[in-house]
């Protein structure tokens, strides 16, 4: 199965890790297949079942496997949220600024939108522009408009036919939480709350009439005035 840890190179739970990510790759595991149990790569390793039993922990904590009451661990599937906890806790520690992640999300994005529009399902483009009109619906509801948005632009990523960009988005979820409101906070006249709604419309529209330059453009339009806002939300 794999070579067995030892003391040298890494704690033995680090090693046990390892051990488990060589073994998916070895077999060429996809997501969903089952993993040998804990006893087996205890034996297999030289190692305790504790030992195993923190690796799988660990494991399952960065969704590398899944481990469900009662049944064998799976090979788990990508999950943005793990590089969405990593962003948070960048931030909340000021390693990084939330402008700094959405100077990446706007490079990122661009390229997303113009994929979008190129890529896009008939259903897809007409979910995207529902959730533009959501928001217009909930512009007075904050909580509801937050989700909007984060779906408004989840969806954009689904349809640009990537799924490691559709990752990527969701990973910043939890920041839109926090920068959104703040943003929202500056836009204090409805002519400013119009603007935004109709930056969101006119992204979607694009998508939806499939011209990968204007979205583009409006993908970029949308994130200069976003990123204005939540600067002055900052202070």
């Amino acid at each position: 199965m794999s070579t067995r840890p030892t003391d040298a190179g890494g704690s033995l739970v680090h090693q046990a890790v390892q051990a488990v990510r060589s073994h998916i790759r070895l077999h060429d595991m996809k997501v969903g297949d089952t993993l040998p149990g804990e006893g087996q790569f205890a034996t297999e390793l030289g190692v305790s079942r504790a030992v195993m039993r923190e690796a799988f922990g660990a494991l399952a904590a960065l969704k590398l496997i899944d481990v469900g009451n009662g049944r064998r661990a799976r090979v788990g599937a990508m999950d943005g949220s793990v590089i969405g906890a990593s962003l948070d806790h960048a931030v909340s520690t000021a390693q990084i600024s939330v402008a700094e992640v959405w100077d990446v999300r706007r490079t990122v994005e661009v390229r997303i939108a113009a994929l979008a529009a190129e890529k896009r399902t008939d259903a897809q483009a007409e979910r995207i522009l529902s959730l533009a009109e959501a928001m217009a619906g909930a512009m007075d509801d904050q909580q509801h408009m937050i989700q909007y948005d984060i779906a408004f632009h989840e969806a954009i990523a689904q349809a640009a036919g990537n799924a490691l960009f559709a990752q990527i988005v969701q990973s910043f979820a939890p920041l839109m939480e926090v920068a959104v409101p703040q943003a929202w906070r500056t836009r204090t006249s409805q002519e400013q709350k119009d603007n935004t709604i109709e930056l969101h419309r006119a992204l979607a529209r694009a998508i939806f009439d499939a011209d990968p330059a204007k979205a583009a453009a409006a993908m970029e339009a949308h994130f200069v005035t976003s990123i204005g806002d939540m600067l002055r939300g900052q202070g």
